[in-house]
């Protein structure tokens, strides 16, 4: 028997091994997308105890909590943080084969020099543990990501967005980490949110473009667009429910617009008309300040009102959209195509039914441009454990090249998460060590250990154009 999470966790041959201690441990880590604040980044923040790192914000746990029969005072509510951490121990101990519980251990071990198990019994000691750590300097925020071996984090940002705080790190030399704004306009394309004119105003303050038709709307998201370039972005993002192409006239669109500035609702296919030209738009937008777009879809949001009305969104009430759009997707892509405006463009699903439709739609759009131009992105969400990483990078290997994949990201708002990129390490070298080991590929060390160190990092450096 195997000890629990030793230093070959998930590694069960020996090229496995090789691959993962002599390459994949060895190189730096670039998160290209997560939702961590930059403020506490700038500010080097500390935290007072562990409940604050693990299950401030942490919808992934608070679900688990949930499904375990918790109270919601002991998750989101008034309990202390000792009451709380009590309970997602409690929790922990039952989430066997739940990707949680490889992370929130990996982290004590790393972290914390913590080899043991959490539970409702060793609670206590993992508290006292963890708190008397985070006292030191060594686990301010800053300390955390240089200890991690990260170089650069792209956060999550809106166009109204002002950087400051990207600003302030950047010019502070003492630390010598990119932290990056990603552009995320999901709000400026929202047309049918009941907040949407209220944001336009916002937006037209920020950027000094009166917005009164679409093509002022086009004109504001420029100058953001601009300002976000001049702070370092290389990367935008998009939350979609699912990718739409419903093309429509200039002259359409700008009735529709006009009709919900003026308060009015707007219908189905006119939300999906409007969106459709939004996403046409900044995707040409992306191809010319050389930038990659990042497309998250699939994901049904806040389906428990009950709650959402108590909590609000991103609280743990999100599933899966059933609904595969691989003609539109491709319909999309083509749009942009047509005017050789496609520009970098990464693809996530989060149902990982659509991993064949993505792996076959890449190849349409690949081109001399950049290796890899078109990506289908790591397994996202529901799917970033053992089994759906597997499943992803199988597929993308059997439709595509996994040679150049950019990896792994976080996606997190945890500054402990990077252990994250180690989990998808070991799961990428377990994959490719048994390929080796059935006789499916040949153990040249040179070549493999090349591919293992360029997809968990230099690939995605090559991809973005980052400087480092």
């Amino acid at each position: 028997m195997k000890q629990f999470m030793d230093q070959d966790f998930l590694l069960s041959t020996e090229t496995a091994k090789k691959l993962y201690h002599e390459h994949a441990a060895m190189v730096p880590v670039l998160d290209y997308h997560c939702h961590i604040n930059p403020e506490e980044i700038a500010n080097d923040r500390k935290f007072e105890n562990i409940t604050q790192v693990w299950l401030g914000g942490d919808h992934y746990k608070w679900r688990q909590m949930r499904s375990n029969g918790i109270e919601e005072r002991y998750i989101t509510g008034d309990a202390t943080d000792r009451e709380k951490f009590q309970k997602w121990a409690e929790t922990l101990e039952k989430a066997i084969g739940n990707p949680l519980y490889h992370w929130s251990h990996l982290e004590l071990q790393r972290y914390f020099g913590y080899t043991g198990h959490l539970n409702a019994e060793t609670a206590q000691e993992v508290w006292d543990l963890c708190n008397a750590k985070l006292q030191e300097d060594s686990m301010s925020v800053r300390n955390l990501i240089k200890q991690s071996g990260v170089t650069l984090i792209c956060t999550t940002d809106d166009p109204v967005d002002s950087l400051e705080w990207h600003q302030k790190i950047a010019a502070d030399e003492s630390f010598d980490v990119q932290v990056l704004p990603a552009w995320r306009p999901d709000k400026a394309m929202n047309i049918e949110k009941v907040d949407y004119v209220t944001y336009l105003n916002k937006l037209a303050e920020v950027s000094g473009v009166t917005i009164t038709t679409f093509a002022s709307l086009k004109k504001a998201l420029q100058e953001r667009l601009s300002y976000f370039a001049a702070n370092g972005c290389k990367v935008s993002d998009h939350a979609l429910e699912y990718v739409m192409y419903a093309p429509a006239t200039e002259e359409e669109i700008e009735t529709i617009f006009a009709k919900r500035l003026q308060g009015e609702a707007v219908t189905r296919e006119e939300e999906l008309k409007f969106k459709t030209a939004f996403m046409v738009f900044v995707g040409k937008e992306y191809h010319r300040l050389n930038w990659a777009m990042q497309l998250h879809y699939g994901c049904k949001r806040d389906n428990n009102v009950f709650r959402f009305n108590q909590l609000g969104p991103d609280t743990g009430y999100d599933c899966i959209n059933n609904y595969a759009p691989s003609a539109q997707m491709a319909d999309f892509l083509n749009a942009l195509n047509a005017t050789d405006q496609l520009p970098k463009t990464i693809i996530y699903s989060l149902n990982p039914y659509d991993n064949a439709a993505i792996g076959t739609i890449l190849g349409c759009f690949q081109d001399a441009s950049i290796a890899g131009k078109i990506q289908q992105g790591s397994a996202w969400w529901f799917n970033d454990h053992k089994t759906g990483m597997t499943e992803q990078m199988t597929s993308l290997a059997n439709l595509g090249l996994l040679g150049n994949f950019i990896g792994m990201l976080t996606d997190s708002r945890s500054f402990l998460s990077y252990t994250r990129h180690e989990y998808f390490r070991r799961i990428l070298c377990e994959l490719v060590g048994n390929w080796v080991e059935n006789g499916e590929y040949p153990n040249d060390e040179k070549v493999l250990g090349k591919m293992i160190e360029d997809i968990s990092y230099n690939n995605a450096v090559r991809y973005f154009g980052f400087s480092l």
